[in-house]
């Protein structure tokens, strides 16, 4: 073997365990799933669907699931925007070499992240409850004549659930754009300076340009995190009132563990279809953002 051939084999003496590893934790249960998805019942009862795409075209006929998916993209098309943008302002604001404190603001900030899914739900759930602390301090202020049930309307509680996004997952965000203002050289912003460009000038034109592959990214993983929201449709409103804010990834469990007769291969052919708009939506902005030639 010449010395090409050598490293050649050698990169996939290396590359092998993973690919292994990948295939069988990953694909392989993929492909399971898949076949489960044109298949109907529960447990050892489960038989080939008639037709066999019965599952993938119930979903569309099934009010509660196309309420289910409405409801995740609300969440998904003001929550994420916001986020987003809050995180890179604020990243740019604690970038400031002269702000005093940055580590204990930038720690402030990205804690709410370190809190676990439950117990921050079950937080916000007590702190916006007819009695909880949000209404007490309205009604001192004299905003609110009487106690709210903010958690009991369907608009409300969805806004609960999207404030309660945007207060966990922005400092998360924002530790991925202070990694990639770091590595941005001070010194084009001194050009800049000296070139007359305001403060709104520089970010638009430099900071956010150079920042896009970290954007793209976040973008990716907001979408992707949203679109599989769990824990605040189930800890903050059982995804009441009526179904009201009740997201896919709820309405999955609810199918295949919850509420009524377990529905496995219904379930998954759901979870496909969560799949396959994560995947669209991640090519899209990755092409979006793609500016090679």
């Amino acid at each position: 073997m010449n010395l090409l051939a050598k490293q050649s084999a050698s990169g996939w003496v290396f590359l092998t365990p993973a690919t292994i590893l990948i295939a069988v934790m990953a694909f392989w249960p993929m492909i399971q799933a898949f076949i489960m998805s044109l298949q109907t019942g529960s447990s050892a009862n489960m038989k080939w669907s008639d037709p066999i795409f019965n599952n993938y075209t119930r979903m569309f006929s099934d009010k509660l699931f196309l309420t289910s998916v409405k409801n995740t993209f609300l969440y998904l098309l003001i929550q994420v925007p916001i986020m987003l943008v809050l995180a890179i302002l604020l990243a740019q604001l604690l970038n400031n070499k002269d702000l005093k404190l940055k580590g204990f603001f930038r720690t402030c900030i990205f804690l709410p992240c370190a809190t676990s899914l439950v117990s921050y739900s079950l937080i916000f759930k007590s702190l916006f409850a007819t009695d909880g602390l949000i209404n007490a301090i309205l009604v001192h202020l004299g905003i609110l004549e009487s106690n709210y049930n903010f958690l009991g309307n369907a608009a409300s509680a969805k806004v609960v659930i999207i404030i309660a996004l945007i207060w966990r997952w922005t400092g998360y965000n924002m530790v991925f754009y202070l990694a990639g203002l770091q590595n941005i050289e001070y010194s084009v912003y001194e050009a800049a300076k000296i070139d007359g460009a305001n403060g709104w000038k520089t970010f638009w034109n430099i900071t956010v340009p150079l920042l896009k592959p970290t954007i793209i990214m976040t973008f990716i993983m907001s979408i992707n995190g949203t679109l599989q929201l769990f824990d605040e449709s189930v800890n903050l409103t059982n995804g009441g009132p009526a179904n009201a804010t009740i997201t896919m990834s709820h309405y999955i469990y609810n199918s295949t563990f919850g509420k009524g007769v377990a529905n496995f291969g219904y379930a998954t052919a759901m979870s496909f279809f969560v799949f396959i708009i994560v995947a669209i939506l991640a090519f899209i902005n990755i092409k979006v953002g793609d500016t090679r030639d």
